[in-house]
């Protein structure tokens, strides 16, 4: 099962998207949907609203008077605090009946306009926000829905802002075109992201590692947050600490070339635990790849940060690495244990490139000589054409860590 969380403001196009996903084959749970579902007259969630904000919330009939109730509720930060204290925990337990009554290989687009305010993204493998600005918005609203401007406005002011909406964004839609444009983005972010990445969770297929070096990215900080949010809500209380690691969390004055992955470590107790992990890692998006347990301690051929696993200790440096099924983001977890070789050059590494311009430029153009052997051997060449490299980095990077005092 891949769930995908779809958010979006007030009036930008969240409806559009959901209803392409819809005829794709998509289950959706949409969260606007369920929250008329659980005020529905004759239940709890109505009965409660009443009690907090008084029978003028009520229409003749009995149901609930909606304009009535936002017109006191987004009034205030405690009145609308109230109002989702109501209505949030109906909503997800609504929503959990639902995606358990769906099949296992199913794709679960969980619609909810508060995903950001809620806090709720890190749940999801991939978060989809839809995207129009202010006052296209406000024109929707107003021309479309019959609000009052000064509601529409309220309103969007109540939510989440650009900023915050990009901080948990992995794909974002943009819509200041028409629906017909809008819809198009949407089927092709499905048959070309979202339909692959689950049938890779399905099959517990990885996305293989790109060999090709680029450019350093300003945005792979960004992205790092959004996977080690993701990462540190699958894991829970059994990560010791989860952090950005390998080339891409490298900083410095000049940015470092390096392969278009992010490498994130997860530090555990040990690697009973770090198997503990395998199937709610699988639920965040990122299949086990096979065991790195052999006693001499050589990597995986799929790991592609080898030159972290070398040591005089072999028994101290295995691991276990997860990958991501998502074509969109190449991505690899390894999983190490607290105070072993490995996990503690990881987090070195990446520090003392960024305080080390000479290391950092000597480290580029061992990479770049490797990127023209991965051309031909893929990551396993790649990664052996660095070898003779990190045997003598591995001391000058402690050499530096002790001169500065740096520690783990």
């Amino acid at each position: 099962m891949l769930r995908i969380g779809l958010t979006g403001g007030i009036g930008a196009g969240k409806s559009t998207v959901s209803a392409t996903f819809s005829r794709c084959g998509g289950v959706i749970v949409d969260g606007d949907v369920i929250a008329r579902e659980v005020v529905e007259p004759g239940t709890e969630g109505l009965a409660k609203l009443v009690e907090a904000f008084g029978p003028g919330i009520l229409l003749p009939d009995g149901a609930l008077d909606r304009p009535a109730l936002a017109a006191i509720a987004f009034s205030d930060d405690d009145k609308r605090a109230t109002l989702n204290g109501i209505v949030h925990p109906l909503v997800a337990h609504r929503r959990a009946e639902l995606i358990e009554a769906a099949g296992r290989d199913a794709v679960i687009i969980e619609d909810i306009p508060l995903l950001v305010e809620s806090q709720m993204a890190p749940l999801f493998p991939l978060v989809v926000v839809v995207h129009a600005d202010v006052e296209t918005r406000l024109a929707r609203l107003t021309e479309i829905r019959g609000m009052s401007e000064a509601d529409a406005r309220a309103r969007i002011a109540a939510q989440a802002t650009e900023p915050q909406r990009r901080d948990v964004a992995d794909v974002w839609l943009d819509n200041s075109g028409s629906p017909e444009d809008l819809a198009a983005q949407a089927l092709e972010l499905w048959e070309q992201r979202i339909l692959p990445f689950a049938h890779n969770l399905s099959s517990r297929t990885t996305v293989p590692s790109p060999t090709r070096l680029m450019p350093a990215d300003p945005t792979w900080a960004d992205q790092a947050q959004r996977i080690l949010a993701r990462v540190r809500t699958a894991c829970g209380h059994r990560a010791t600490r989860v952090d950005h690691i390998g080339s891409t969390a490298v900083r410095g004055p000049e940015a470092l070339e390096a392969r278009d992955v992010i490498d994130v470590q997860v530090t555990v107790q040990s690697l009973a635990v770090a198997d503990e992990l395998a199937e709610s890692l699988l639920n965040a998006g990122y299949p086990r790849l096979a065991d790195i347990t052999a006693d001499n301690g050589k990597p995986d051929a799929r790991s592609t940060v080898p030159e972290f696993d070398h040591a005089e200790d072999p028994a101290l440096w295995r691991k276990r690495i997860h990958a991501s099924a998502d074509p969109g983001r190449a991505t690899n977890v390894h999983i190490r244990v607290q105070g072993w070789p490995n996990q503690q050059f990881a987090l070195l590494f990446p520090a003392w490139l960024s305080a080390d311009a000479d290391a950092r430029a000597e480290y580029l153009a061992v990479k770049r000589e490797a990127e023209q052997a991965g051309i031909d051997g893929g990551i396993p060449a790649y990664a052996k054409a660095k070898e003779a490299w990190f045997d003598t980095a591995y001391r000058q990077a402690w050499a530096w860590a002790d001169d500065t005092g740096w520690r783990p």
